[in-house]
């Protein structure tokens, strides 16, 4: 056989490593046990091709966080008033994003817990508390963005009003229930083919658009107006918040370990080499798709006058005529509502490993989507009945900005953790790594500092 049948273990994490507490490990429930090491995976001298395909997955579900519908909201406006500039600002978030959610992925498969588990272990009670509070609040703001896109998309293609939209959104709170129970597989398969449909979409539109070669590529070199002009650092920074996404690293953290690799040094370090490339080259088609996103935004609205085009729907509009190309607005909204749908799968997964990390606590998924859906409801339907469409375009680009200022109780606790040799033994970080990883963590804190005092003083 070239494969291996995954086999019943323990569902109980041995409570190993001096770095943890005793008390909090005992008995600590495997992450997603439903589905935890069910997916094959050939065994060692195998073909690496093989191997690749086997891990193949987890990393195109992260990878949907990082083009959900916040980051067109985002891209959008920073493409039509900016131009090109802020690509390097998209760039410079993938790259934090890969190296984070390589720190996520070692962290779940070299200590056998997720990011909320570890965090459990290693806290107060009352810490745990604060950190499950953010992070909740890091979901609901992300799934405000899903409603709101979503929304707008059925709005776009059937002409179903926003409130209506908003609601109907409340029905996909059974997608991911009925994905999982034909297994994770077919989840994935799902996902990825989703993400294909709008790599395809936006692939077309930026033939259309046929940006200027030059002024791209110097788009993606840093530029010191980012920091300095407060209007494009709130947007540059609603980027990062709306790229490297906190819920990401909890869920990298648990779906890396549905893989049936072998729970032995050996088969950590293989498993913890693929699946990092796997996240890597999914995150690089997240990058394609962002900057694909605003560089369509720059090159049809900037390019042509229409610097305040920060609406979902306002760029749906022009996009054809702008274009010329008489599907461009479809094909716009048609990726517009895969988005949606594959963020509604990835967040909801990502909200049962956080409750199940940090309290014990454990909902059908039904239960826990319609909860957290229902909250993200009410601000839309709120927002859209008082202020109409430029309200929920506002309240967009606001989530992506409490996204970011959440990033930081995410990105400690977890660099912290994989730099910490009591913790991860052998499969902790080297020096050179950790430096790195305390710096994007210290920029991240610094720019949302920058962010609240130009909010509140500026």
């Amino acid at each position: 056989m070239d494969a291996r049948t995954p086999k019943l273990r323990p569902q109980t994490v041995p409570a190993s490593g001096a770095g943890w507490r005793a008390d909090a490990a005992a008995g600590t429930q495997r992450s997603l046990p439903e589905v935890n090491a069910t997916v094959a995976v050939p065994v060692f001298g195998g073909h690496w091709a093989r191997r690749l395909l086997a891990f193949l997955g987890p990393g195109y579900l992260v990878s949907v966080g990082y083009m959900d519908p916040g980051n067109w909201a985002t891209d959008l406006a920073g493409g039509s008033k900016f131009g090109y500039t802020l690509l390097s600002v998209i760039l410079l978030s993938n790259l934090m994003a890969i190296l984070l959610q390589a720190l996520a992925a070692r962290l779940g498969i070299a200590t056998d817990r997720d990011l909320a588990q570890a965090c459990r272990a290693s806290f107060s009670r009352p810490v745990n508390l604060l950190l499950w509070f953010v992070c909740e609040a890091a979901i609901i703001a992300c799934d405000l963005a899903e409603v709101i896109g979503t929304a707008i998309a059925l709005k776009l293609l059937f002409g179903i009003p926003l409130i209506g939209g908003a609601l109907i959104t409340a029905l996909d709170a059974f997608l991911l229930l009925l994905l999982m129970n034909r297994g994770f597989r077919f989840l994935e398969a799902f996902v990825i083919a989703l993400l294909i449909v709008i790599a395809v979409c936006f692939g077309i539109q930026i033939a259309a658009a046929a940006p200027p070669v030059a002024a791209m590529l110097r788009g993606f070199v840093p530029s010191a107006e980012i920091v300095t002009n407060p209007e494009m650092l709130y947007i540059a920074i609603g980027i990062i918040g709306a790229t490297v996404m906190p819920h990401n690293l909890y869920l990298h953290s648990s779906i890396v370990q549905t893989r049936a690799y072998e729970r032995t040094d050996e088969g950590r370090r293989d498993a913890i080499k693929w699946a990092t490339t796997d996240s890597t080259i999914a995150l690089m088609l997240a990058l394609f798709i962002n900057a694909a996103i605003l560089i369509v935004a720059a090159a049809t609205f900037h390019s042509s006058g229409h610097s305040d085009v920060a609406e979902i729907g306002q760029a749906f509009e022009l996009l054809t005529p702008l274009l010329g190309l008489g599907i461009a607005s479809t094909l716009f909204a048609v990726a517009l509502l895969a988005s949606g749908l594959n963020s509604t799968v990835t967040a909801t997964l990502a909200g049962q490993i956080v409750m199940e990390g940090f309290l014990h606590l454990r909902l059908p998924s039904w239960a826990r989507r319609l909860v957290t859906r229902g909250i993200a409801i009410v601000p839309v339907v709120v927002i859209t009945a008082f202020y109409g469409e430029r309200g929920t375009a506002d309240l967009l680009v606001f989530s992506q900005v409490v996204l970011s200022m959440q990033l930081p109780f995410a990105v400690i606790p977890l660099v912290r953790f994989v730099s910490d040799p009591n913790k991860m033994g052998k499969f902790a970080i080297s020096r050179s790594v950790a430096i790195l990883a305390w710096i994007v963590a210290g920029i991240i804190v610094a720019l949302n500092v920058k962010l609240l005092f130009d909010t509140l003083f500026g």
